[in-house]
């Protein structure tokens, strides 16, 4: 999740490029969807059955894996969940130095599970060029061989191969119009379009306008990055195109196509195969929040389900894939590595999307049967804390929870917390935000009360 340097010119000229050439449907005939990443830096991760059967509660029917876990690929087989496999990045030397390693990886996770398992994408890799650039001359041959191991196996037309890249690979990214690929990748870069545009496989990016607005505040506006709707002044204008951009993953988006344009590339779809916001951060990150997060991640959901496109390419929507399923608890620093997910580990929500009207998808939109209670394994004086201030300074009515009232039994801390924390959370009309309590308290479906 590299940080991308934006340029922003907000100088109008008065010369309007020609009308963008429209990019031709190729990889998928589905209409736009969202899916979501499952990273496994997570302390009890849900045995690979159990996780299957919560992806179909949620109504998650795209995933991608950073590796082919047999155990994973095994448990999607005969659902209708479609999965992007991956090769990790310290694979890609061998499968590019041998065809015959490049035929086995494709036997052992692709032909063994397919079709069972609905394998679409295979990824190469993952920000190889800015992450490891010792093995970027490597990529390609790994790609070559993947793709010769398909069509040997009559797979090349059901399943694409492509590799995600870091969105600082894209320089000057604002204006789109201007923007162009980092000449330090051209050999790379100028053989992989070809292939995509051949095989008819998506250029895949990772981008964040988390990072955008991170390394750009004062520039670009926060309600920007959050697909808020802005007034037409705060909107950002392409001043070769005077496109008009009102968020900021549309600008990233067409920043790629632009690019890809300047290398005559004009049938190759974006695939946004990471994007998210963290909900929690250090005091360097202070708007890494839970409200910014379920902002960020409701609005993306809606975006893409609206199937509006971009000012420079209105007639194609970019599929994307949320950063991602669960909070990677067991990443290092800073704070927001650990606090991208959209669930704990147990599977509760980290705060509630809201996407009524969005189709299924993500089932945790229960916004009107939501409540706020104590997190498990929390220690007693900790909560304490918290309840008072609750039925202190936060002004919850804890009158129930007192000697003799109808909430007083079980008289524990941790119910008396739930029940505050619920009324406070209630009181604030169920914000994301309302609910943390110095990170003791969790969102949830079930009624503190009745349960």
């Amino acid at each position: 999740m590299a940080v991308i340097r934006l340029i922003t010119l907000f100088l109008i000229f008065f010369l309007t490029l020609p009308a963008p050439l429209p990019v031709k449907a190729q990889q998928d005939k589905d209409e736009p969807y969202v899916g979501v990443n499952i990273g496994t830096d997570v302390t009890n991760l849900l045995p690979p059955a159990q996780l299957v059967s919560f992806l179909q509660q949620q109504k998650v029917s795209r995933i991608r894996l950073y590796d082919a876990d047999p155990d994973i690929l095994k448990a999607l087989s005969k659902t209708k969940i479609r999965v992007i496999i991956s090769v990790p990045n310290n694979q890609i030397l061998g499968i590019g130095s041998s065809n015959t390693t490049a035929a086995n990886w494709i036997n052992r996770n692709v032909a063994t599970y397919y079709p069972d398992t609905l394998i679409t994408f295979i990824s190469v890799g993952d920000e190889v060029l800015t992450t490891v650039p010792s093995i970027m001359s490597m990529l390609m041959p790994a790609i070559e061989s993947l793709y010769s191991a398909l069509v040997s196996s009559n797979l090349h037309n059901q399943i694409k191969i492509s590799t995600p890249h870091a969105a600082n690979v894209i320089l000057d990214p604002f204006p789109p119009s201007q923007a162009y690929f980092n000449e330090t990748f051209s050999p790379v870069i100028e053989q992989l379009l070809p292939f995509l545009s051949r095989t008819k496989s998506p250029l895949m990016m990772n981008m964040y306008p988390y990072y955008v607005f991170m390394e750009n505040k004062g520039v670009v506006p926060l309600d920007n990055s959050l697909f808020k709707p802005l007034t037409p002044a705060k909107e950002m204008v392409d001043p070769n195109t005077l496109l008009h951009y009102t968020n900021v993953l549309d600008a990233m988006i067409d920043s790629a196509y632009s690019s890809m344009k300047n290398l005559n590339v004009t049938d190759v779809i974006v695939l946004v195969t990471e994007t998210g916001w963290p909900s929690k951060g250090d005091s360097k990150e202070p708007y890494a929040t839970i409200d910014n997060a379920d902002t960020y991640n409701s609005n993306l959901i809606k975006h893409i389900l609206d199937r509006s496109g971009t000012p420079f390419h209105p007639e194609v929507t970019s599929s994307v894939y949320i950063y991602e399923l669960f909070n990677e608890d067991l990443r290092s620093s800073p704070i927001s590595e650990a606090n991208w997910g959209l669930f704990y580990a147990n599977s509760t929500p980290v705060y509630l999307l809201h996407v009524s009207g969005s189709g299924e998808f993500l089932a945790n939109d229960t916004t009107n049967q939501t409540y706020c209670v104590a997190m498990d394994g929390v220690d007693g004086k900790t909560l304490q804390s918290a309840l008072d201030w609750a039925c202190g300074p936060g002004r919850a009515n804890c009158s129930e929870i007192q000697p003799g009232e109808s909430c007083y039994l079980p008289n524990n801390v941790k119910n008396h917390a739930s029940y505050a924390f619920d009324s406070y959370y209630e009181k604030n009309g169920r914000s994301a935000g309302s609910c943390d309590f110095k990170g003791v308290a969790m969102i949830t479906t079930t009624d503190p009360i009745r349960s």
